[in-house]
């Protein structure tokens, strides 16, 4: 009965008793919970009364609608309020700087109520420094490299503000990471040689990080303004709405009642808001808050309980549609289509999922936890039935979708869009008058954990219709990501005005209160948007101070170099020590932020890296290492921020919790390292429905083995020797072109004497790969292979035009110098040093990988039937 209860007051909402964001109310004469204080890191401590607070709010609503003119086509259809891009960006850090300092004490993770004088008067100068660009933009761009003393006075004010407010708003990480790059920046020449650059004058440091768009100003700060506020935007307004709930409702309804089910239930929530929210600590404070207390008491622990909440809301970060934001930086860094991005991260993020719930379930069989019979009992065939039909209607209702508005595009042209956003608002009007007669609301309210899946999918069926919205405009209209999340949150103001009033109009009651409810959450979800994008703000901001010491100082370079000393010319030491950074460089800051650092500063260091040993890795592969490794960093001690936001409700140890979560996200870390070499996981040259099947096969089979290995657990407890055969097997079924390569090599070395003959053979859309012989310091010989794209060579003489002087030494050609800014020092061939080309690769014949899939698969079916035979002795 406790559990009922407890199940029906989460999946029914929160009540009066429940603070805000669905926090539990806590005994207030107590001073704030260790929740409370962790909200205010993130949110801002600040809970000003009176006019402040009224200030406050204003000044969000002001900026959220700010972004949602320049958002929209109306200032190109009236031809007032249109902005540049470098305005855009200035106004939006403006905003957020200012709202820094008003929202966020100096001193982090305190509740106050009062403003001080000194606070306003930093905010000023602030907006100031961040608004100069816009202000002055025709005079800064008449005087372009020739910045005046009150242009680099601005500038260094702005920088350090900046700083501060960073400090504030996500603590001394990022702060600090800035800090030393602005360091290294001045300090080039008198750093030892390894690090030495020329360096930087105060004037040049400030024009460029603070005057120009290579620096603040740059493309973190442009996608922040341009796509990452409106998509925070969206969730806030989705939450605020009610989306949150619904799908909290619709996952318990699900997976509830198996074996440990809340914690599966908690999975699938937060990978259902994950994909539309920018921060794995918000997604733990929004659905651990209802999730973690089930967890507890079905007999997970409290670590345990916080640990599954966070793994699934960083993980939630990874998924498609939106990745925290990160899909529209890769778009623009990458220089790929939406759609492609999207392809490419979607069958990792899944494999994750699937595996975070089976070994939610492994969890479960090990404690010894049973399921809870639902309170209607149907047989077998009745479920299937009804799921059958419930999925067929779906497919039907989808299908007539498309072709209802397929026909409209087609026959009524410039019309289309008001008639197709007719219909949707139809379909909008009788889903609710549905939900209404059908008495799905109130039976969420009596009774919620007794609702069929089909009751909780129906019970808020439009708040679906938004993101189908926006996955239209997306993936089949091909908009800009700005200009379909923009169609998508205007459907999810109307529907955040008008839902309570139809629902009062079709229950016969009175629609005042329910438009006036309406409208106040609509105002608190603009204002929840804008608060949330504050810190997101200023973390791209000052992420861009990193940005513009690369571009400023080739510090990429000198990272390069030291991870390749590092490494020993091992691949997976450089991968691992690549990841490593990567962890340290992501904690602490939000999504946004950590994937540009860690692209900025360690994507370039892998690419260069790869090339040096001969290795060809896609971008987006790359890409994509350093992202998953950077959103790991939210569950790992010390610094661990979600961790702490989850041991907050769970009442556990914030560093077992993290060190639980990150053990549970090693099934994350580990794709990365194979669609580094397997890029068939990306979905890279997979071209048929028959591949992708296999390829997904594989993968999940292969993941799912893994967390057996890592929960020692199968069919029952494994044996040691299972364990290690059950990794042995998941690394085949992920790599099974490893095991062929060992015995069928992909390549034959051909004397380098006949490598021109070779190129001239080649067209520009190859690359060759060339054995170098170079000489090390102490005089030993070290062999390397280089592997070169022949895409800017063409004619004759093509090894010279990959940067190669040499002549002929037997077989050989010894290296006579390596042009400058050539394909062959991009490679990391470097003049000065002995070096002779001793061969090149030719491409050998292998048979198919599948064959090689077979003797895992036969030793799986061993295992399984010993530990079936060891479960049926017991």
């Amino acid at each position: 009965m406790v559990l009922a209860a407890t199940i029906k007051l989460v999946l029914t909402g929160p009540s009066t008793s429940v603070k805000k964001r669905g926090v539990p109310a806590m005994n207030q004469s107590a001073g704030p919970s260790q929740l409370e204080v962790i909200e205010a890191s993130e949110y801002g401590g600040r809970q000003p009364t009176g006019w402040a607070k009224s200030f406050l709010l204003g000044t969000a609503l002001v900026w959220a609608l700010f972004q949602l003119w320049v958002a929209s086509p109306l200032p190109f259809v009236w031809g007032i309020g249109v902005f540049n891009d470098t305005e855009i960006r200035s106004i939006h850090l403006a905003f957020a700087i200012f709202l820094v300092y008003l929202s966020f004490p100096r001193k982090r993770g305190v509740i106050v109520h009062v403003i001080p004088w000194i606070d306003w008067l930093l905010a000023l100068m602030a907006t100031f420094c961040a608004a100069y660009l816009y202000l002055f933009y025709e005079q800064l761009a008449d005087r372009a490299g020739a910045p005046t003393t009150l242009d680099v006075t601005v500038a260094v004010a702005g920088v350090l503000l900046l700083l501060e407010a960073t400090r504030r708003a996500l603590g001394w990480p990022l702060t600090v990471i800035a800090g030393c790059f602005l360091i290294y920046s001045l300090a080039g020449p008198w750093l030892p040689d390894l690090l030495a650059h020329k360096g930087a004058s105060l004037q040049r440091l400030a024009s460029h990080q603070w005057l120009s768009t290579e620096g603040v100003f740059g493309v973190a700060v442009g996608v922040s303004a341009g796509f990452v506020f409106l998509f925070v935007l969206f969730g806030s307004l989705l939450e605020q709405a009610g989306g949150g709930h619904y799908f909290i409702r619709v996952a318990y309804s699900l997976v509830g009642h198996m074996r440990g089910g809340p914690a599966k239930a908690g999975v699938l929530a937060s990978g259902l808001t994950g994909m539309v929210s920018g921060s794995s600590i918000a997604n733990v404070v929004t659905t651990g808050t209802f999730t973690i207390p089930l967890m507890k008491k079905v007999g997970f622990s409290a670590e345990k309980s916080g640990a599954i909440e966070v793994a699934a809301s960083t993980n939630g970060q990874i998924m498609p549609p939106v990745m925290g934001a990160a899909a529209f930086l890769m778009v623009e860094y990458l220089n790929l289509s939406y759609l492609e991005v999207i392809k490419h991260a979607f069958l990792p993020a899944v494999l994750s999922y699937i595996a975070l719930m089976y070994l939610v379930h492994l969890e479960a069989i090990k404690s010894g936890m049973q399921g809870t019979q639902r309170q209607r009992r149907i047989s077998q065939r009745q479920r299937l039935l009804s799921w059958g039909l419930t999925l067929a209607g779906t497919a039907t209702f989808f299908l007539l979708a498309y072709l209802v508005i397929d026909g409209v595009n087609r026959l009524f042209g410039d019309l289309a869009f008001y008639l197709n956003s007719g219909l949707i608002i139809a379909l909008y009007v009788v889903l609710i008058f549905c939900e209404v007669r059908c008495g799905l609301r109130q039976k969420e309210r009596e009774a919620a954990e007794s609702l069929s899946p089909q009751e909780a999918l129906l019970g808020g069926l439009h708040y679906l219709l938004p993101i189908l919205v926006l996955v239209w405009c997306l993936m089949l209209l091909r908009l800009s990501p700005a200009t379909a999340v923009f169609y998508a949150i205007c459907l999810m103001i109307f529907i955040q005005l008008t839902q309570e009033g139809l629902r009062a109009l079709f229950a016969g009651q009175q629609m005042t209160a329910g438009l006036r409810q309406g409208f106040l959450s609509l105002v608190k979800g603009l204002e929840n948007g804008a608060r949330n994008m504050i810190g997101i703000g200023v973390a791209t901001a000052t992420a861009g101070i990193v940005v513009g010491t690369v571009s400023l100082t080739g510090i990429g370079q000198v990272l390069g170099e030291l991870i390749e000393t590092l490494s020993l010319g091992s691949v997976f030491l450089m991968l691992l020590l690549t990841a490593i950074i990567c962890m340290i460089l992501g904690m602490g800051l939000p999504t946004t932020a950590n994937y540009i650092v860690v692209s900025t500063l360690m994507a370039p260091v892998i690419v260069q890296l790869s090339a040096s040993h001969g290795l060809e890795i896609p971008l987006v592969a790359v890409h994509m290492f350093v992202f998953y490794f950077g959103i790991l960093a939210d569950d790992t001690p010390p610094v661990g921020l979600a961790a702490y936001a989850a041991a907050g409700i769970s009442g556990g140890d914030p560093i077992r919790t993290g060190l639980q979560s990150f053990y549970y996200d090693i099934r994350t870390a580990i794709l990365p390292f194979m669609f580094i070499f397997n890029t068939e996981l990306l979905l890279i040259g997979v071209e048929s429905v028959v591949d992708f099947i296999q390829v997904a096969g594989q993968g999940l089979i292969a993941i799912l083995l893994f967390v057996s290995a890592t929960q020692g657990w199968l069919m029952i407890r494994n044996r040691w020797w299972e364990t290690v055969l059950l990794l042995v097997i998941a690394f085949s079924l992920f790599r099974p072109d490893f095991w062929r390569d060992q015995l069928f090599p992909a390549y034959d070395i051909q004397p380098a004497a006949a490598v021109e003959t070779h190129l001239q053979r080649l067209s520009t859309d190859d690359a060759i790969r060339l054995q170098v012989e170079v000489e090390q310091d102490d005089g030993s010989r070290q062999l390397r292979d280089v592997l070169l794209a022949l895409s800017s060579v063409s004619g004759e003489g093509r090894l010279q035009q990959l940067g190669f002087i040499t002549e002929a030494d037997g077989d050989s050609l010894r290296v006579n110098d390596i042009a400058f800014m050539s394909p062959a020092e991009s490679a990391g061939l470097e003049p000065g040093y002995t070096l002779r080309i001793s061969g090149y690769y030719t491409a050998l014949r292998q048979p198919d990988s599948g064959w090689f899939l077979l003797p895992p698969l036969l030793i799986l079916g061993g295992i399984v039937l010993l530990q079936l035979r060891r479960k049926d002795m017991k």
